[in-house]
């Protein structure tokens, strides 16, 4: 067997597995990868097998390289963020968006109740006491983030590859307040109580594979969560109205 054809084997086994990685979630869109040194290392594989494998991902857009290293493509930010333009200030948009997570909340945490592992499950119970903490600290910001971990590790439990990559993408838009204000939730009186409440729910029924409960904890958290976004959008609404009120002296003759 030539050198190149053995060189070539290496570098299609390196490709497999580091896309088995992506798919599955465990390498995340934006993350950093080791050093080509390092990464050769824990391979056991030639640079040049590795370099070149590299280039292959890159190629097809699952990896980006710069001068600061290898990094996870961010496949489906090309996607979102023209969405994201179209949606932000729309007033459908928020309504469409609990519609659709109506749905796949209930389907996620069914599929997770009925596929997670135990390493999943550990997962999830880390990220429930991070939820407990971030509580504690008071910071809506970081307990904003701690949510959407915590959603995130329920669409990993269920293994379902194609609901993990849509969700992970959507979840960068729920950072960015694009539908609606996640620090303006957080700060309501008795909100963040009850969406911990409701986390815990959607987790325990999670961890004890009871698909029904996951599914109606899920639906019930996203149906609380959106009364509560459209009882601040009917307040900011009255707000905006009252200060038209007192700001039209200001165009009247004395």
């Amino acid at each position: 067997m030539s050198t190149m054809i053995r060189t070539q084997k290496v570098c299609d086994a390196i490709v497999s597995h580091l896309e088995r990685l992506i798919l599955e979630g465990a390498l995340r869109p934006g993350e950093k990868l080791a050093g080509e040194r390092e990464l050769a290392q824990r391979f056991d594989v030639s640079r040049p097998s590795l370099r070149e494998a590299i280039e292959k991902l890159t190629a097809r857009g699952l990896l980006r390289v710069t001068r600061s290293g290898t990094y996870v493509a961010e496949f489906l930010t090309p996607m979102m963020q023209p969405l994201a333009s179209l949606m932000a200030g729309n007033p459908r948009a928020a309504a469409d968006y609990f519609e659709f997570r109506q749905g796949v909340e209930s389907q996620a945490a069914r599929i997770a109740a009925l596929n997670a592992t135990s390493v999943d499950k550990q997962t999830i119970s880390a990220r429930v006491k991070h939820l407990r903490d971030m509580q504690k600290e008071g910071d809506p910001e970081r307990e904003t983030l701690a949510d959407v971990d915590f959603h995130l590790a329920i669409y990993e439990a269920g293994h379902n590859v194609v609901m993990l990559h849509v969700m992970r993408a959507l979840g960068d838009l729920l950072r960015n307040n694009i539908f609606y204000s996640r620090r303006a939730l957080y700060e309501r009186a008795g909100v963040r109580e009850k969406l911990l409440e409701q986390h815990i729910a959607i987790a325990d029924a999670v961890m004890a594979g009871d698909a029904e409960a996951a599914a109606k904890a899920a639906g019930s958290h996203i149906a609380y969560t959106h009364g509560q976004v459209q009882d601040i959008q009917r307040d900011n609404k009255r707000l905006e109205v009252s200060l038209l009120r007192v700001g039209r002296s200001d165009l009247l003759a004395d």
